[in-house]
């Protein structure tokens, strides 16, 4: 029998103390076994399965996994499901239960994110990007310094770092941002990611992330109106594949449909735009779909060289040079829509030649018109070139 004890700091119980004098090994962290006095022979986690494998094989009885809080909630019990044990779980509260208590917030609409390292720092920041209220889970590489360092200076953030949750040098930090990438932290459990202008709408009927949007490729109504009919952004959203955990780029975006559209279905969103009436259209897209969209006002290239590597950009406006830039930072996806054929060639062979994938498309949309005997018509809007690439695969 393998049973997984989580432990938060505080007593354990009946059960877990029963189990504990029974085993016959003890595994887990050094620092949850040294704070636990132990009579069973004990193991550090380092080599989890391969030990418990092992002792099973030896038949030395039973063996206790011990964890840091709810062991079932990104913890130990994942990995050994998927190795093919089935323990019997005796759960303590978690870091993440215990981190919002601490700072006095209630945590239903909340993201938690636990990054497996640094290379999924970015995605962990593009969700408290795109999102008002997240939980990141401290990994080695991911902290607050680290966390802070990317947000700013675009995405203002309120931190609260939870220090030794349940140990002896617990504490619970208010930080700015620049004082989180200085500051000396001790044993960092959780990071709460908090937008403090943020005032929901309504209350939410589901915990973490809410439902995607009713419907996308909106109709535009004056004077937020569109450059892209809706069926144009509709193939422009579906190769974008905008989700939660991506950046997406907008460069020249106008009034900024389509990084509205992206935002609405949770990927963090930079819009970039020279023109300062359409910077103050966008601002009242923004406002008006409740969206969070963080916008660089300035002329693309140079515009683009302080942004984070985007997962997907699309190019609403600017010449080759703007699309050559954005290829250059190695998007997964990149669209772009252009006004006349002889520039979808230009830019299909610029882009096979940075390495890309690319094909084109004409989109030619007719609207159904009623007229005044109740007869039909079609009202065709004026055609848009699409361009569509992904990097070519290397052997």
């Amino acid at each position: 029998m393998i049973t997984v004890v989580g432990w938060d700091g505080s007593e354990l119980s009946a059960r877990a103390v029963e189990r504990l004098r029974a085993a016959r090994l003890v595994i887990g962290p050094d620092a949850v076994i040294g704070r636990l006095a132990l009579t069973a022979p004990t193991v550090a986690d380092t080599r989890l399965l391969e030990t418990l494998d092992e002792h099973l094989e030896q038949g030395e009885g039973p063996a206790v996994v011990l964890a840091e809080g709810d062991p079932g909630f990104f913890g130990v019990v994942r990995r050994l499901r998927a190795h093919g044990l089935k323990p019997d779980v005796l759960p303590a509260t978690s870091l993440i239960t215990r981190a919002f208590a601490c700072a006095g917030l209630g945590w239903e609409d909340a993201l938690v994110v636990a990054p497996a390292g640094p290379h999924q720092l970015n995605r962990a920041v593009n969700a408290c990007r795109a999102h008002h209220k997240v939980a990141v889970l401290v990994t080695p590489g991911v902290g607050p310094g680290e966390i802070a360092r990317e947000l700013a200076p675009t995405t203002p953030r309120s931190l609260i770092v939870c220090e030794d949750l349940g140990g002896p040098g617990q504490r619970v930090t208010d930080s700015r941002m620049g004082e989180a990438t200085t500051r000396p932290w001790k044993d960092p459990d959780v990071v709460l990611v908090v937008d403090p202008l943020h005032r929901p709408k309504e209350p939410g009927w589901v915990a973490g992330a809410q439902p995607g949007p009713s419907e996308w490729a909106l109709e535009w109504a004056p004077p937020l109106e569109s450059r892209l009919p809706p069926e144009v952004r509709a193939y422009v959203l579906a190769k974008l594949g905008p989700r939660l955990g991506d950046l997406v780029w907008d460069v020249g975006a106008g009034g900024g449909e389509i990084a509205v559209e992206c935002a609405r279905l949770g990927a963090a969103v930079v819009a970039v735009e020279r023109d300062q009436d359409a910077c103050a259209r966008l601002r009242a897209s923004v406002l008006a779909h409740g969206v969070k969209v963080a916008l660089t006002r300035g002329q693309a290239p140079p515009a683009l060289e302080p942004l984070p590597d985007p997962d997907a950009v699309f190019v609403g406006g600017g010449g080759t040079d703007v699309i050559v830039a954005c290829a250059a930072r190695r998007p997964r996806s990149l669209v772009c829509a252009l006004k006349t054929v002889e520039r979808v060639s230009a830019v299909l062979d610029r882009l096979r030649e940075l390495g890309y994938r690319a094909e084109g498309s004409q989109i030619l949309a007719a609207k159904l018109a009623l007229g005044p005997d109740g007869s039909h018509s079609l009202t065709a809007a004026d055609p848009v070139f699409v361009v569509h690439a992904t990097p070519a695969h290397t052997p």
